[in-house]
């Protein structure tokens, strides 16, 4: 879905803010952009940071004039991912898990799709309070992404979730499935490097895992959206610890594919210390 007023970054065209080809948006007339990964001095809510990319005007006038994309009513499209689950025949469901480098099994329990009204893989995204699938990631065979409309961005949620023992966060649907592959039953996948913070607050008051790890893409954006992510659940969980993949990947998928293992993971989970929440303790002296 993308807000009138603005168009989706793509492979062909990709974001001028930082090159990427996917979730930034970028106003119709060229002026200003909005990027979940490159910070400047104006958020655009949940979308991330505006960015102005001409001078030949009074930006602030143009912020106004444009139509800044916000949070949409809750739906339920769960029937529509049911049916596009199940128009998805197992072969090309296969041959789709080739192309990632991850298993059938990991992106069928993960309820990927195939709709034919947008030409493209689906995503489901659950409210993990209610069950609810209430937005759809799209992925078209080029690589280009974008969601179904009338959504909203929630988790990307195996069907056979847990035990979460740890808690196991990563970044976006492919490296959620990576993880399944590697042996981790309890992975929830966020919707973006900076998205899904109350939800997975939310679902941490209510589970109380043992341990939670977040697990970050190894670019500036991945590893400050996990900063982020950690100092809000540090206040509700014990021994959240970040770590990202070694030099060399750019993310846990790709570290998979590079042929990482449970272990490995593992390894790196146990040599990083857990985050803590600093109190600070002001001495008061009475008057007598």
């Amino acid at each position: 879905m993308t807000t009138p007023g603005w168009r989706r970054v793509r492979r062909s065209d990709p974001c001028p803010v930082c090159e990427r080809p996917d979730w930034c948006l970028v106003s119709e007339d060229g002026s200003v952009c909005i990027c979940p990964r490159v910070e400047s001095d104006r958020r655009a809510g949940a979308a991330g940071w505006l960015h102005r990319l001409r001078d030949d005007e009074d930006p602030r006038r143009r912020i106004r004039r444009l139509l800044i994309p916000s949070d949409l009513p809750r739906a339920d499209l769960s029937e529509l991912a049911d049916r596009c689950r199940r128009s998805l025949p197992p072969d090309r469901l296969a041959a789709f898990a080739r192309s990632l480098g991850v298993s059938a099994d990991s992106l069928a329990a993960l309820g990927v799709g195939w709709s034919g009204d947008h030409l493209a893989w689906t995503f489901p995204m659950t409210d993990p309070a209610t069950g609810r699938v209430v937005g759809i990631r799209l992925r078209n065979p080029d690589g280009s992404k974008y969601a179904v409309k009338g959504g909203k961005d929630a988790l990307f949620l195996s069907d056979a979730a847990g035990p979460f023992d740890p808690l196991v966060i990563a970044e976006g649907p492919t490296d959620t499935a990576a993880l399944l592959d590697l042996g981790f039953p309890g992975t929830v996948g966020r919707p973006s490097c900076i998205g899904g913070v109350k939800l997975l607050t939310a679902m941490i008051r209510a589970r109380r895992p043992k341990g939670v790890v977040i697990v970050a893409d190894a670019d500036e954006p991945g590893r400050k959206g996990a900063e982020h992510l950690a100092g809000a659940l540090a206040v509700y969980a014990r021994g959240v610890r970040v770590i990202t993949p070694p030099s060399g990947a750019k993310d846990v998928r790709a570290w998979a594919r590079s042929g990482a293992t449970r272990p490995d993971l593992e390894a790196l989970i146990d040599a990083t210390l857990p985050r803590r929440l600093g109190v600070r303790i002001r001495e008061v002296r009475c008057g007598r």
